[in-house]
């Protein structure tokens, strides 16, 4: 999941943020409401989680949630509160937040409320689409973020947790090229500089446990631009 994570540095936040990561997913920070708001404009997130602690703090957040709600553009919105009681939360959800946390949270909990809204707005896009296209996107390839695996059928392939963002990338563009770029801002988001090498390596040890365990998918080179995965016509 591509994850833009806005708050300012504090331990709490710190902490939330090295558990999404932990969690297999892309991460793009940002330390203030302002650059939040600028970077949810720039491409496509999945889920933007805004983190507050400081209650004066919380009305600038009420303030900037349509923001994100219009840059975001389907993202759904996190909000993380410290201290708060029902009617601070009740004010985030009518500002235009999707869940709202307050202090004392459960990890858990967030992260699967994450994944129930990311389903709900896949199943509506699906919906969206034109029968045939809807059709053709219809294929059995997934990834499990419990157990970090490619799943295909009944085939499953253990990957590490970069093989996992990098897959999943591809994977949001299935049978289409993904640039190179798109592939290093999303596998290495904790990284500035990434060597190209880098993904060259990990796609080389992806097309060989591809080549052992799942013959049916594969990654191919497109000169010049990226990568793109495919799968075998049923």
């Amino acid at each position: 999941m591509r994850i833009l994570f806005v708050a300012a540095p504090h331990p709490e936040s710190a902490w939330l943020y090295k558990a999404l990561q932990e969690s297999a997913h892309s991460l793009q920070r940002a330390e203030d409401l302002r650059d939040g708001a600028f970077l949810a404009a720039q491409e496509p997130f999945d889920t933007i989680v805004v983190m507050s602690l400081d209650p004066p703090s919380y009305r600038g957040l009420l303030e900037a949630l349509p923001q994100f709600v219009a840059a975001g553009a389907g993202a759904a919105i996190v909000v993380v509160l410290g201290q708060s009681g029902s009617q601070d939360r009740t004010r985030a959800l009518r500002a235009g937040a999707d869940a709202c946390f307050g202090q004392p949270y459960s990890f858990i909990e967030m992260h699967e409320r994450m994944q129930a809204l990311r389903r709900t707005a896949a199943a509506r896009a699906a919906h969206d689409q034109p029968a045939g296209a809807a059709a053709a996107a219809s294929v059995s390839l997934t990834l499990d973020p419990l157990t970090r695996e490619l799943v295909d059928g009944v085939q499953r392939l253990v990957v590490t947790r970069r093989e996992y963002l990098l897959l999943e990338c591809l994977m949001r563009q299935l049978n289409a090229p993904v640039p190179r770029e798109q592939l290093i801002r999303y596998a290495w988001p904790e990284k500035d500089d990434v060597d190209p090498s880098s993904v060259n390596l990990v796609v080389s040890r992806l097309r060989r446990k591809l080549a052992q365990q799942l013959p049916g998918v594969r990654i191919d080179t497109v000169s010049r631009y990226g990568y793109q995965i495919a799968t075998a016509s049923p």
